[in-house]
């Protein structure tokens, strides 16, 4: 089976880590601040806090910015769960912003509709949370000026997005954005096995979210509340949680980040080839907005909806792993809980039942993405 997405790893990420086993610390040792430093520089973020998984990265990104009981949470429709999730676990509500066919992010228009909506009725969000899906840049700066207008902060959920690039801004530098979330699940760009990212330009944001990470333990003596009764000494001054990053995982996240512009280089350059390939077929193709850079974590086609899963039982039947993102998030039987229904996200809902995910990572071979567009060209055509 060719799966849609798989991690590389390398001889030198092997190594990376069997130095870290061979030393004094499997976690909470010097691996991990320099995994941190060198995905601030490599963003150009002041700030990043890497945690054990992207999922984790924005449960703590809605804690620091004081999401709660009778706040709101808006994200997209189309995305991993998680996007949405992480507002329900700080006890917030959560609704949806519809998307941009082109894209499959969040539309500006829609966004600008409900903002307006929301004001007159006192139900504005306090948080929204913007995906790159498939790791195409959402419209940032259309997004910000709208959010800003109305004092609501932006996170990005940038987890298929690292190494993309919005106009001459690296998706990460969190130039439009109160926080960016990254993710290191092995399908990802680049991996750490497990793991995740958080990024800010914020020293306030930045050390909440580091608090937050450890039990919401303070070791700083100029913050402690009570009076140091030794070295020792430390305080929890929160509820907090064990979301920490172990040396190991950090190894591997750092020797992979030193390939994360050649990853990109290189799904860009295999989704070119799909767009020739593919071109004289009757379906269309994701595509970043112009002027954009993707990091093509997904390739995605659109097809016509009643060919969608003859098509995709054709291409799992030919031993290609082809998938689908994302079932809308409105659609679960939980969020149907809480009120949601089919037909509330029109543009979400037709793109949902006609997208497909074709294998895209380094190390496809031609001869594998040569069978790949035989097998769809042969039940299309």
């Amino acid at each position: 089976m060719i799966p849609y997405g798989k991690q590389t790893v390398t001889d030198e990420d092997i190594a990376s880590v069997v130095e870290v086993l061979k030393s004094d610390w499997l976690t909470q040792g010097p691996t991990v601040p320099r995994f941190e430093q060198a995905l601030a520089d490599y963003t150009g973020a002041s700030h990043c806090a890497v945690v054990s998984n992207g999922t984790a990265a924005l449960h703590l990104a809605c804690l620091a910015l004081e999401l709660g009981p009778g706040d709101w949470l808006w994200t997209s429709p189309i995305s991993f769960l998680a996007s949405a999730n992480c507002g329900l676990y700080c006890g917030a509500q959560v609704d949806f912003v519809d998307i941009d066919p082109a894209d499959a992010n969040i539309c500006p228009k829609r966004l600008s509709e409900k903002l307006e909506r929301a004001q007159k009725c006192g139900r504005l969000p306090k948080a929204v949370v913007a995906v790159h899906m498939a790791g195409n840049p959402c419209q940032l700066k259309e997004i910000r000026e709208l959010l800003h207008r109305y004092e609501v902060s932006l996170i990005e959920d940038a987890c298929h997005a690292i190494g993309a690039r919005y106009d001459e801004s690296r998706i990460g530098d969190c130039r439009y954005s109160d926080i960016t979330v990254f993710s290191f699940h092995p399908v990802k760009v680049i991996t750490s096995g497990e793991g995740g990212a958080l990024l800010t330009n914020s020293d306030i944001l930045n050390q909440r979210i580091r608090q937050l990470r450890e039990h919401g333990i303070c070791r700083d003596p100029q913050n402690f509340i009570q009076t140091q009764e030794g070295a020792w000494y430390y305080e929890q001054q929160e509820l907090g949680w064990n979301y920490r990053l172990t040396d190991l995982q950090a190894a591997l996240g750092l020797s992979q980040l030193s390939r994360c512009d050649e990853a990109v280089a290189e799904r860009n350059r295999i989704a070119q080839i799909y767009d020739q390939l593919l071109s004289e077929l009757p379906l269309d193709t994701l595509k970043p907005m112009p002027g954009q850079r993707s990091s093509y974590h997904l390739y995605i086609i659109k097809v016509a909806e009643e060919k969608r899963a003859g098509l995709f039982a054709h291409l799992r039947s030919s031993r290609i792993g082809a998938q689908v993102h994302y079932i809308p998030i409105h659609t679960q039987p939980s969020y149907q809980k809480l009120g949601f229904s089919w037909g509330d996200f029109p543009a979400a809902e037709s793109y949902y039942r006609q997208t497909l995910s074709l294998p895209i990572f380094p190390g496809l071979s031609e001869a594998e993405q040569d069978h790949v567009v035989a097998s769809v060209r042969d039940f299309l055509s």
